[in-house]
């Protein structure tokens, strides 16, 4: 009997003490300060870095590549002598070209002479209609041919010049196609013998640029690029031209954006690839707010809320909406133009956190706003400014 007593009376103490034991739930606003910041958006693309004047050097005479004066990386000038091509044979055909053109002359005199002859007995009505006829054609026979000499005597000797190969411009020298010995043809599609750089301190980057994009790229705008070759370092340039031809490769369509880049220190080799950031949007010195204090409403607020808002905390602890004019966002943050002040909180999230009455040692797990500037996540750092604070009833 006495056991089933200590029984009922353990019962009824733990009954009691669990009824008081009530777990409150408190609303704990997670909050952040309106700070001064920048905005930005970019377009990403990839891109090729190319000398700005680049100029291939071929041949328009075919033979046999007799000298060469440079290789690859040479420096050259404007006018120097790059290679030679052999001239024996181009010699051959100027000197052929030449009695073909002083036979051609000498026909042409002795014909001229004889013609002249002949139209003034013809005009002295002493020959024959035929006769003048013959004289006339035979005198136009050879006009044509002194001048279809002349031209090819010329033709050979502008040919002979051709195989003095000049620089047509100061720079360095990128490819050399042809070595000492080596035949080129001329043809229809001249060969490309050499290819130079005008200046390699003065480089281009062109970027494919898709067509999603292309509409928020203009002249002038600030390009931030990178190449494998330097991974830690950041190249500056500027859009210069977007280009209106588009390029289509397995349905996708891009067009093609031409940036400056300063190459000073010539890190940047022609044929890089460059991963390309082109800031579309670019606002410094402006108070910003996250986009989440936007869209975030207190499940109890019952006020009138306009349509632009952020909620605030007042120094006595209660809750605002705050009607605000935004400007411009990038997705994470959004620029506050008025409504609010620097360093004012604004809140951007709510969690319930609470405290079990009347058992030692249980405590509410929500940060003091004073201690905890943090981000709900032990994990997570905190945005700057941003900071908990547990809302007072």
């Amino acid at each position: 009997m006495k056991k089933i007593f200590l029984l009922a009376q353990t019962w009824i103490m733990l009954t009691m003490l669990f009824s008081c034991n009530t777990k409150e739930m408190t609303p704990v606003y997670e909050t952040t300060r309106a700070q001064i910041g920048s905005i930005s958006n970019a377009v990403t693309a990839t891109g090729t870095v190319e000398p700005i004047k680049q100029v291939e050097v071929g041949t328009q005479v075919s033979g046999i590549i007799s000298k060469i004066y440079v290789d690859y990386n040479s420096e050259v000038k404007t006018g120097q002598l790059i290679a030679e091509i052999d001239r024996s044979v181009l010699e051959t055909e100027l000197e052929s070209s030449k009695a073909n053109l002083n036979s051609s002359k000498a026909e042409y005199d002795y014909q001229t002479a004889n013609y002249n002859r002949i139209k003034g007995l013809y005009d002295k009505e002493l020959i024959s209609q035929s006769e003048y006829d013959q004289a006339f054609n035979a005198y136009s026979k050879a006009t044509y041919s002194y001048t279809q000499a002349k031209s090819n005597y010329q033709k050979a000797e502008r040919n002979i010049g051709y195989t003095w190969i000049y620089s047509p411009i100061d720079g360095v020298v990128l490819s050399r196609a042809v070595d000492e010995g080596q035949t080129v043809a001329a043809g229809f599609s001249t060969p490309t013998l050499f290819t130079i750089a005008n200046d390699l301190k003065k480089m281009q980057v062109i970027a494919d640029v898709d067509e999603a994009d292309i509409g928020q790229v203009l002249e002038g705008q600030h390009v931030v690029f990178s190449v494998d070759a330097f991974p830690e370092d950041q190249f500056e340039g500027t859009v210069i031209q977007v280009r209106l031809l588009a390029t289509t490769t397995s349905n996708v369509v891009t067009y093609e954006v031409v940036i400056d880049a300063p190459n000073p220190d010539l890190k940047l080799k022609p044929g890089l690839t460059a991963e390309v950031n082109i800031y579309t949007l670019n606002k410094e010195n402006i108070m910003t707010v996250p986009v989440r204090a936007l869209r975030f409403v207190p499940g109890e607020y019952t006020g009138n809320i306009p349509e632009t808002h952020v909620f605030v905390q007042n120094p006595e602890g209660g809750i605002e909406a705050r009607e605000v004019i935004v400007g411009v966002s990038d997705g994470i943050y959004t620029e506050i133009i008025d409504g609010l002040s620097i360093e004012e909180k604004v809140m951007i999230g709510i969690q319930l956190s609470g405290s079990i009455k009347g058992v030692p040692g249980s405590s509410s797990n929500a940060p003091d706003d004073k201690e905890n500037n943090g981000s709900n996540s032990p994990f997570m750092p905190p945005r700057p400014g941003q900071e908990r604070n547990v809302r007072t009833k």
